[in-house]
């Protein structure tokens, strides 16, 4: 059995803990670098991206979450957690570090300011199914490299790429733990068996 890692340091922490406990897996909050060695996959919420890198660093939890990533360790990463998981940000602030799991240049807050969150069908692309989406101050992916595998576009919002996987890194732009769809944390868990 599996046990999956959700970084506590702000955001939709308990909404990805529902998330896993509705597929049967269980999850630890991790904010110490102690709790990151005990996991077998992690989620990097959403929140705010330039917030999350600074608290990464000031617990210590930066390098070894990158290292840890960088020798297969499954994650996910939504809305600011995708941002997290980009090697190239657009919009982002002097000095702001990513952790470059995933061969992609993404935008911040490139679906508008707060009052222009929204709710759309997105296409998912591994069963072409719908898949209902919230999008709150989200990304969007600008450009992916070749090994990058899209995994939902946004038809409503001009074709955007707001879901992808690359090796052991899922993200999506979109808020998937609130959804009350599973699919995306059953991509997460699927990697960590």
């Amino acid at each position: 059995m599996s046990t999956i890692g959700v970084l506590a340091l702000q955001g939709d922490v308990s909404e990805h803990e529902a998330a896993l406990a509705r597929l049967g897996v269980a999850s630890i909050r991790v904010r110490r670098v102690a709790e990151l060695e005990a996991i077998d996959g992690i989620i990097i919420p959403g929140g705010e991206s330039t917030t999350i890198d600074k608290l990464l660093r000031a617990f210590g939890l930066f390098d070894p979450l990158q290292a840890r990533i960088r020798d297969g360790l499954p994650v996910l990463g939504t809305c600011a957690g995708m941002i997290m998981l980009a090697t190239d940000i657009i919009g982002g602030i002097d000095g702001q570090r990513t952790l470059g799991a995933i061969d992609m240049t993404v935008r911040r807050n490139a679906f508008g300011r707060q009052v222009d969150s929204s709710e759309v069908e997105l296409t998912w692309l591994p069963d072409a199914s719908t898949m209902h989406a919230t999008f709150i101050r989200a990304p969007w992916v600008e450009s992916c490299g070749p090994g990058v595998e899209v995994l939902a576009v946004d038809a409503a919002h001009g074709g955007q790429v707001v879901a992808v996987r690359e090796g052991n890194a899922i993200a999506t732009s979109f808020h998937s733990e609130i959804s009350g769809d599973d699919r995306v944390h059953a991509l997460l868990v699927d990697s960590c068996r």
